[in-house]
């Protein structure tokens, strides 16, 4: 079959790879119908999340048809259509049942702390081959699979596979309520989700802020009220439209792409590191040396202004994904304005039903989002569009060949 596969920092290819196979009782073989690329893809690719298995394909966003499935998978069958929610679970330890699906005891290989396990990662997450290919084997498949309704397209819920999911965490870990003001740092793929979501629970404004034109604008599309980092200080500018209050909620939707960025004269940042550039410095991330290997040895900018941003009191939700050995946070800022602080990686599994149901019911259109939809045969030179930010890129959907 073909994939994305992961050769070294700056080079992907796509290769022909061996089929997979079903290697346990609750596995699932699935015929993707569609995957996508995600802004976490490009931290691996970029050398900024380290230990990168080469060989691995690549990808965690999928939806497709199961073609096999092993003799433990009571509650699927051939022929079904699927979405494969990103982080694994095995659905029976205390976690999962908790709902912490992204912290599950069982399915990462590595042991019970090695952390969140999810599709397309480094070594440290398994690793389990990715979804930028024509079969994937899913494990813990009667959990890690979810079935699709009819009525909803696989552009839809492609989208419930990661960022939807994704950006409504972040929601819910900000703890919305009717009214309150919101600001969503990073208006990707994800950021835009948080918007959404913050709708959904009733915010009464939503600040987003970021400086690429067309996720300005699909922002502004939703409702929110825009801020071009590049073309005025977020923080003044968030305070003077709340009376000099701040943001009840702040949501980091960046993460380490942010690591990089330095204040300009109106507090702009340059997040916009291609792969190519990062290949021809040689990759300078790509073996981080303790607490150092940032320049400056600062906070991520995001993060800085998201808490400078916050009223007293407020609560930020960190939904960006930054490696393990970042140990540079505002501390003291926070802790002196009473702020709650709230974070981690989705656990998809736990939303994805009932985001489902709301896109069955037309309550929401994901699919909104999609900009592009590529064969996977170009998905190199999408992964490049998509990296430098091209206009139209926002969110690209790959389809393997017939």
């Amino acid at each position: 079959m073909k994939a994305v596969v992961f050769h070294g920092i700056g080079d992907i290819r796509l290769d022909t790879v061996p089929d997979p196979v079903l290697q346990e009782d609750n596995d699932a073989i699935v015929r993707l119908t569609a995957s996508a690329i995600c802004g976490t893809d490009l931290h691996f690719i970029r050398g900024t999340m380290e230990s990168m298995k080469p060989g691995t394909i690549l990808g965690h966003e999928g939806v497709g048809v199961v073609e096999q499935t092993g003799p433990g998978v009571r509650n699927l069958n051939v022929g079904d259509r699927v979405v494969i929610p990103s982080t694994i679970a095995c659905g029976y330890c205390s976690y999962c049942r908790a709902g912490y699906y992204s912290q599950c005891d069982v399915a990462n290989p590595n042991g019970r702390d090695a952390g969140t396990s999810f599709y397309g990662g480094p070594q440290s997450t398994g690793p389990f081959n990715g979804l930028q290919a024509e079969l994937a084997r899913v494990p813990f498949a009667n959990v890690n699979l979810v079935k699709v309704p009819d009525s909803v397209s696989d552009e839809q819920a492609l989208m419930l596979s990661d960022i939807f999911p994704t950006g409504y965490f972040g929601a819910d870990l900000a703890d919305i309520k009717p009214g309150h003001t919101v600001a969503v740092f990073g208006c990707g793929p994800v950021g835009q989700f948080a918007i959404a979501s913050a709708k959904l629970m009733q915010a009464g404004r939503i600040f987003a802020v970021d400086t690429v034109p067309d996720r300005l604008a699909m922002a502004r599309a939703q409702g929110a009220e825009v801020i071009d980092f590049n073309a005025e200080d977020p923080v003044a500018c968030i305070k003077g439209l709340t009376g000099g209050i701040g943001a009840d909620c702040a949501i980091d939707a960046v993460g380490v792409d942010a690591v990089h960025a330095h204040a300009g004269p109106a507090g702009s940042a340059d997040t916009n590191a291609s792969m190519e550039e990062e290949a021809r410095k040689g990759a300078p991330h790509a073996k981080p040396d303790g607490d150092n290997w940032r320049p400056g040895n600062a906070p991520s900018q995001a993060l800085q202004w998201a808490v400078q941003a916050l009223a007293k009191a407020g609560t930020l939700s960190i939904i960006g994904v930054y490696p393990p050995n970042d140990r540079t946070f505002p501390i003291g800022e926070a802790m002196n304005k009473n702020l709650t602080l709230r974070m981690g990686n989705c656990n998809h599994r736990k939303y994805v039903p009932m985001l489902m149901e709301l896109v069955r019911t037309g309550a929401v259109d994901p699919a909104a989002i999609l900009t592009r939809q590529e064969p996977l045969t170009q998905a190199v030179d999408a992964f490049k569009a998509f990296d430098t930010r091209q206009p139209g890129w926002l969110k690209v959907q790959l389809e393997p060949a017939a």
